[in-house]
């Protein structure tokens, strides 16, 4: 054979081998090697290997580093790249091509490698599946094929690798259940096979591998128990097991794994108590991450000798009694998070006690205990802690806050609401230069604001309603520049409103002072509120009338100026409020007629009750609606729809007759009637005012919409059925219908109805409920109401109805697939992408920094960008989004099911980090970058170490007219409508594009895209630096 192959041509005799080879590893599934390989001459050896390489490189379908450009006959094969062979035999016994950006499929002739050691090809983009051939490498010991995208079984065949020590299979889309005959790999030392859609239970004979080090399957879909016999492996160091569907109790064989180092088993469904003796049992344990399961019982004390614990994370469960933990011997504690429990229970009146031990914890990061039990007095040496992150909220806390808070010089985040904490807020609060969110909302705090808050340069969020603090507002809080949000209402604060208040532009989520006693007008600074979505200055003593400078408000979606003494005719400035949704007027003195704009606005709730407005009220848009709006207590109104019950206008023209009646009959009317009303508006006044100083609200709430209760029968009418012709969308967790619901006054709506067959479904289903049940923003898409219930089969049917956007997502707007779309969908200019992006960043700022908990979207990408009518921009799809109690954690390893979508999702959930919001911050910024380019993070140019971010990278300043898109270099797409710009040919405009304008954007998107997590933006800083860049460009344009 041999003699025969040296007589042919090398050109031909490679493609006979090829040819031989595949015919026998088909018939076979045996490699050639195995054959005949003692009687094989070196020669023959070579082609093997040479032949295997060659049939592997026709596998790669894109290069873009041109690596296979040396794997040619030029060379031997030993020198090609990523290739290694061992000195005496020069056979093939290394492949390392990791992180190279290849795209293709896994060649089965790598199987004839039989001296192969090393394959490493994680990183790249394998599709297809593993090839059962690769069982043959005998003398395999390290097999990487991580972060591809294989599918698939994992091949029983692996089993007979013997030699094998690490196998890593992770972040692909491999499916089945982990192998019983895994079991005969008794040498190995790490596995890796988290990030799959691997299912069934694992395997009992998994205990056999006893030089086991590290064994990671989180994120899969594994159910049934832990297996006892887990316990055998007195090597491991790592278990990870999170993100499954694992249940009962953890076997105590695990607590005997001495050499235990990470312990995480977050998000299953595991219960029973901790060991009382845990951290002698595993005395290197570093991280202990349990949450998201129904563990109870004491967190054991014995933690304590644990010398190395640096994080525990085991919030969202039951755990209850006192935190004994002595954590002054743990120099390197960064973490305790243990929110949502029941810490405290039983009457421990000494419950934080435990606070003054961390004192040590110099590397201190974080303590978030909110929503547990516990009570006692905040101590004095709350003052030495290093923390950047103190979460006491919805606790039981009682006392004064000690004065030594103000040396938490790190501290970015103090939550200490919902307690009963006394006295007043200390003066010191002034010297936490760094804090961005304060919240003391919700207790008993008497005494003035302190003037030192002023101080607080950085503070992004102030939350102190509902307490007992009086005197007046200090100007100096006009000194916070960055403040978004200030909430002071349910307090005894009085004088007037200092104009430093208003004048603060930096206000964009809510200036809520009501329920005060405030008094004076309302200045012209007003105006400068621009970017305000809430204003709620209600039950107040304020009067006058309101300056015309309001108009200026032009971001305000809800204004309450009920229950004070305004005066005037009904304000003109409404009509300029283009987002205006909720608007109450009640409880003042306004007269004159209601002007007919108002109908032509998008209000949803409307309340002009109990002022003294006259004529005709309008029939049409809202006043249509008699449960959306109010108009009692105005005597002389008439008209409108019948379900208000006005008397009928009359007629212009009367008789001489009636007018004589009118004068003798009306003033004993309206003294009667102004008897009447003043007793029935006094008597209603006190009424809700008893109620709403009854109700203590955890955080500032707008929310004046309605509730539809709407069934399915309802929504089987507004879809007509479910038909294919209101189908908008549909994805593997369900379809999104577009509908009209009648009982809303034919609304128009979008429906997405979960399908509740696909695996978490369910569980998306009540994230985006929770997610959306306590957060408002003009830039996030507002659901309107949701279904639960059975349809007409009996079967479980979910859905959320969400207003309708008609003009669809910012994909369809940037990748327009044909020209029908093109023509209702026309191409974007800059401003409109410039405000399109602004908008986003600050329905993220919003999530991030301004919810009552943080709030983490998971999934920001173009298709989850929602445009209305006036291209305003709404994030929506928030079924992945994630409750985060305090802000981002350290680089942490995770168990949380990341999913996200390919392209968008940080790379440090590709390792198991926590989620946080830096991730969103990642999915933004590539989101930035595709807006400006054209270009999509899975564009096939995009693989391996060549993504969007580095593209951007190598193309700024210089290049970066050649990277962005070419519709965007035409000035006709900035001046014209869409339908002109698609009839000028695109080669006969002149460019005069602003080129810095471009550079900056890209730049944000490239600091917010940055590989590691702590070199990224945070999303206020990103709204800000996008605002100025608009200001900027706007300017340059007029």
């Amino acid at each position: 054979m041999a003699r025969f192959l040296i007589s042919i041509p090398a050109t031909k005799r490679i493609y006979l081998v090829l040819a031989l080879l595949t015919l026998e590893v088909h018939a076979k599934g045996l490699p050639l090697s195995m054959a005949s390989t003692k009687t094989m001459d070196r020669k023959e050896a070579d082609h093997h290997d040479h032949v295997a390489l060659l049939d592997f490189k026709s596998k790669i379908q894109h290069d873009p580093y041109g690596i296979m450009n040396s794997w040619n006959d030029s060379h031997h094969f030993c020198s090609w790249k990523g290739v290694l062979c061992g000195r005496k035999h020069k056979r093939v016994t290394s492949i390392d091509l990791q992180s190279r950006g290849l795209v293709g499929f896994l060649s089965p002739f790598l199987g004839n490698l039989s001296f192969l050691r090393t394959l490493m090809l994680r990183n790249n983009t394998f599709q297809g599946g593993i090839p059962p051939q690769f069982g043959n490498l005998f003398r395999l010991q390290e097999l990487y094929l991580s972060r591809n995208s294989l599918e698939g079984k994992i091949p029983s065949n692996l089993s007979r690798c013997s030699k094998l020590l690490h196998l890593y299979l992770s972040h692909n889309n491999l499916v089945g259940s982990i192998l019983p005959e895994f079991g005969s790999l008794r040498n190995l030392e790490s596995l890796a096979i988290h990030h799959n859609n691997l299912t069934g239970i694992i395997p009992p004979s998994m205990g056999n591998f006893t030089s086991l080090s590290e064994l990671s399957a989180a994120d899969n879909h594994l159910e049934g128990k832990i297996p006892e016999v887990l316990g055998q492996l007195k090597t491991l160091i790592g278990l990870g097991l999170g993100g499954n569907r694992l249940n009962g109790n953890i076997p105590v064989s695990v607590y005997n794994l001495s050499q235990l180092e990470v312990l995480s088993l977050s998000a299953n469904q595991l219960h029973g108590t901790l060991p009382s003796a845990l951290g002698l049992m595993l005395p290197r344990l570093e991280y202990l991450q349990l949450r998201d399961n129904q563990f109870w019982g004491v967190l054991p004390a014995s933690l304590s000798n644990a010398s190395e614990l640096g994080r525990i994370e085991i919030g969202d469960n039951g755990f209850s009694g006192r935190i004994a933990v002595d954590f002054g011997g743990l120099q390197n504690f960064i973490l305790l998070s243990a929110a949502n429990n029941s810490f405290g229970s039983g009457e421990v009146l000494d419950g934080l006690q435990f606070l003054s031990t961390m004192t040590n914890c110099s590397q201190l990061f974080g303590i978030d205990l909110g929503g547990n039990q516990l009570k006692g007095i905040l101590p004095n040496s709350i003052g030495n802690l290093s923390s950047q992150y103190l979460v006491l909220g919805g606790n039981q806390i009682y006392g004064e806050i000690p004065s030594t808070v103000g040396n938490l010089i790190s501290l970015k985040l103090l939550f200490l609401e919902s307690n009963q904490l006394t006295g007043t807020v200390p003066n010191t609060i002034g010297y936490l230069h760094k804090v961005q969110r304060l919240s003391l909302h919700s207790n008993k705090l008497s005494g003035e604001i302190p003037e030192s808050v002023g101080n607080l340069s950085l503070l992004n969020e102030l939350y102190l309603a509902d307490n007992h603090l009086g005197g007046s507002i200090p100007p100096a809080l006009g000194n916070c520049k960055q403040l978004l949000l200030l909430g002071l209402s349910k307090n005894y604060l009085s004088g007037t409103i200092p104009k430093e208040i208003f004048g603060m532009s930096s206000l964009s989520i809510s200036l809520d002072l009501s329920q005060n006693h405030l008094s004076g007008t309302i200045p012209s600074e007003v105006g400068t509120l621009k970017n305000l979505a809430g204003l709620d200055l209600s039950q107040n003593h304020l009067s006058g009338e309101l300056p015309g400078t309001f108009g200026g408000c032009s971001s305000l979606e809800i204004l309450s100026l009920a229950g004070n003494s305004f005066q005037g005719s009904f304000p003109e400035f409404i009509s300029s409020l283009k987002g205006i949704q909720n608007l109450n007027l009640s409880s003042n003195n306004f007269s004159g007629s209601i002007p007919q704009f108002l109908a032509r606005m998008p209000i949803k709730a409307l309340n002009l009750s109990f002022n003294d407005f006259v004529g005709e009220l309008p029939t049409q848009g809202i006043f249509g609606n008699a449960s959306a709006i109010s108009v009692v207590g105005n005597k002389r109104l008439c008209g409108g729809i019948p379900q208000l019950q006005l008397p009928k206008c009359q007629p212009l023209r009367e008789s001489k007759k009636n007018k004589k009646l009118l004068r003798f009959i009306m003033p004993v009317v309206i003294t009667s009637s102004f008897l009447v009303i003043v007793v029935i508006s006094i008597s209603i006044f006190r009424l809700r005012s008893f109620k709403r100083r009854r109700t203590q609200p955890k955080s500032p709430n707008f929310s004046g919409r309605p509730f539809l209760r709407v069934s399915y029968r309802q929504l089987v009418q507004a879809t007509n059925g479910f038909s294919a012709e209101n189908l908008i969308g549909a994805g593997s967790s369900g379809s999104v219908y577009k509908g009209v619901l009648t009982e809303g006054g034919n609304l128009s709506v979008a429906i997405k109805v979960f399908n509740l067959q696909h695996h978490g479904a369910f569980k998306s289903f009540i994230a985006e409920c929770d997610a959306m049940r306590n957060i408002r923003h003009r830039n996030l898409v507002k659901i309107i109401s949701s279904s639960s219930g059975l349809d007409f089969q009996g079967n479980d049917f979910k859905a959320l109805i969400y207003e309708f956007m008609p003009n669809g997502s910012l994909e369809t707007w940037l990748h327009r697939a044909d020209e029908h779309q093109q023509h209702i969908f026309p191409i974007p200019n800059l401003l409109q992408r410039i405000n399109v992006a602004v908008d986003v960043a600050c329905a993220v700022d919003y999530l991030h920094h301004h919810c009552h908990n943080q709030i983490v979207h998971c999934d920001l990408k173009p298709s989850n960008v929602l445009l209305d009518s006036d291209l305003t921009a709404h994030v929506g799809d928030l079924g992945l989004a994630k409750y985060v109690h305090s802000a981002p954690n350290l680089q942490e390893t995770s168990s949380a099911g990341i999913r996200g979508t390919i392209g968008y999702v940080a790379p440090e959930y590709g390792l198991g980090a926590e989620v946080s919001s830096n991730g969103d911050v990642y999915s933004f910024g590539i989101l930035l970058l595709e807006m400006m380019t054209g270009k999509k993070p899975t564009h096939p140019l995009f693989t391996g170490g060549l993504d969007l971010h580095t593209y951007v990278e190598m193309a700024i300043p210089e290049r970066v007219m050649d990277i962005v898109d070419p519709v965007l270099l035409c000035e006709d797409h900035r001046r014209t409508t869409a339908a002109n710009s698609r009839s000028s040919p695109l080669g006969e405009t002149k460019c005069n594009l602003p080129e810095q304008c471009l550079i900056s954007l890209l730049k944000v998107g490239l600091a917010c895209s940055m590989h590691l997590p702590e070199d990224r933006m945070n999303m206020t800083q990103v709204v800000n630096a996008l605002k100025s860049i608009k200001d900027t460009f706007t300017m340059a344009e007029l």
